[in-house]
């Protein structure tokens, strides 16, 4: 998929080797340290454990807490609370389908085993995925490839690294949004498409993944009014604009009528064991087959927005009490990351930004020879998304879960630190580079990169500026953090 140049290779060794340290530290953090008795979902046990069992136990535990019970309990059982539908099917069926491969483990393992067995594999494999597609979509879009290097160097210390790795639609989730930009910015936007559907099967917020696709169509079509019928070119606007609607649509509605076929429909409901069940009466959980719920009436029975409402009180500023003061704390500093790097890209561009992207000043019509780097023109749309991302996440969510939900969703997060690295420490242009080949349709020739600059500025942590102390202390801190805190049920979400 991608060609194994240099860099591509550096990294590629750099991501192992981050998520296998991830996975041992874990290991170590779950063993020495006692869980916190908070109040999760934890369903039983319906199989025996075994010596087995208890030794993966001990080892993957850690990768599924919080949220990461409710994706394996839909892998192992279905959707059969009604809570369960707040997470999307494209990572329990992935999920499912890994899990297939440890058939012949069957008599020596139980089922979660197995399933704990195929989420660290899984999304250590799709981690390090994302890492390789993130550079190669930093290449292209920034066609500046130190920059491109540092940002895929950054993306293994993620601030949301656990949630790469442990049992969450994180990894899965980056991997087709990265990959899925990518495919477009290369002018393959067919593959694009399903690219951002399939990532719409993941998450949720992929559905914002559309607008690359009509801001893509909006720049064709200007460019294509000087020499073709305009009135043509309107109309395959409006054809093309209502197919990539409808096409990263297409999973949510699937998934939305599923349930209500489940919940709303008489005789549609599975059978549940009695431990489930019992489950669901002392934890008063929704099951399909009691009284309809009252969202089935609704003139758009969407359950998915009825679930944010009653269960996780997801809505407008609801979040904002004096006792979320910590979990805004948690936040900030991905928050302020992004409205930095929002506000250094519109006073560089204004004229850019006002004309959505098309315009690169006043007296150009086109973006010729744009600049490289994170305030390249064409870092433009991906600086709305996550801007976008991010208002929706403060205004609207619950503040703490910031960190993965851009972590994973925009590059932005690792492009505008890197920018920074690059522009503003000294120490970058004097270490030791190595000759490097790019692709030609890249970049041109004979460019240099350094060798895992990253590692370098650690070793030299003393000498390094300011900037770079916060950049790295800020992703090494929750780096470390998340895995100390979530493997353990305290509060990391």
């Amino acid at each position: 998929m991608w060609p194994l140049d240099p860099s591509r290779k550096e990294v590629l060794r750099f991501a192992v080797s981050c998520r296998v340290l991830t996975l041992m530290l874990q290991a170590l953090f779950n063993a020495i340290i006692p869980d916190h008795h908070a109040e999760a979902f934890s369903p039983p046990r319906l199989a025996p454990s075994g010596s087995l069992d208890q030794l993966v136990e001990g080892l993957l535990g850690g990768l599924s807490r919080w949220d990461a019970e409710h994706f394996l309990f839909i892998a192992e059982h279905g959707y059969l609370y009604e809570h369960n539908f707040a997470f999307f099917p494209g990572f329990p069926l992935v999920l499912l389908m890994a899990t297939e491969l440890l058939r012949p483990l069957r008599g020596l393992l139980s089922q979660r085993s197995c399933l704990l067995i195929s989420v660290a594999s899984l999304n250590s494999l799709l981690s390090v995925l994302a890492t390789v597609a993130l550079h190669d979509l930093s290449c292209v879009v920034l066609r500046c490839p130190r920059q491109a290097f540092y940002a895929a160097l950054l993306f293994c210390l993620s601030p949301a690294n656990v949630f790469l790795v442990a049992g969450y639609s994180e990894a899965l989730f980056a991997f087709l949004t990265f990959s899925a930009m990518g495919q477009l910015e290369r002018g393959r936007s067919w593959t694009s498409g399903l690219l951002f559907a399939l990532a719409t099967g993941v998450r949720s917020n992929g559905l914002v993944s559309v607008g690359f696709l009509l801001h893509n169509q909006c720049r064709g079509f200007f460019s294509s009014l000087v020499v073709l019928n305009p009135l043509k070119q309107l109309l395959k606007l409006m054809a093309s604009g209502c197919l990539s609607v409808l096409t990263l649509s297409l999973p949510f509605a699937l998934f939305q009528y599923y349930a209500y076929t489940q919940f709303c429909l008489p005789g549609s409901a599975h059978s549940i064991p009695e431990p489930l069940v019992q489950l669901a009466v002392d934890k008063g959980y929704r099951i399909a087959e009691g009284n309809k719920p009252p969202w089935c009436s609704w003139k758009l029975p969407l359950i998915y927005n009825y679930i944010q409402d009653v269960y996780w009180n997801v809505g407008f500023l609801r979040y904002y009490e004096l006792r979320q003061v910590p979990n805004f704390l948690l936040a900030a500093p991905v928050a302020i990351l992004v409205a930095w790097a929002t506000w250094t890209y519109v006073t560089t561009h204004p004229w850019l930004c006002l004309t959505l992207g098309l315009q690169r000043n006043k007296n150009n019509k086109a973006l010729e020879k744009p600049d490289p780097g994170f305030l390249s023109p064409r870092v433009f749309v991906y600086l709305v998304h996550a801007t976008v991302l991010l208002l929706f996440g403060g205004l609207c969510m619950h503040v703490q879960v910031l960190t993965r939900f851009l972590g994973s969703s925009t590059p932005i997060v690792y492009w505008f630190p890197a920018h920074l690295l690059q522009n503003q420490e000294p120490l970058l242009r004097s270490l030791e580079t190595e000759s490097w080949t790019p692709l030609a349709e890249d970049f041109p020739p004979r460019q240099k990169i350094p060798r895992n600059s990253i590692m370098e500025l650690l070793y030299n942590w003393k000498t390094c500026s300011s900037v770079t102390r916060y950049i790295l202390g800020y992703f090494l801190t929750y780096w470390l953090l998340g895995l100390l805190l979530h493997c353990n049920f305290l509060p990391w979400t």
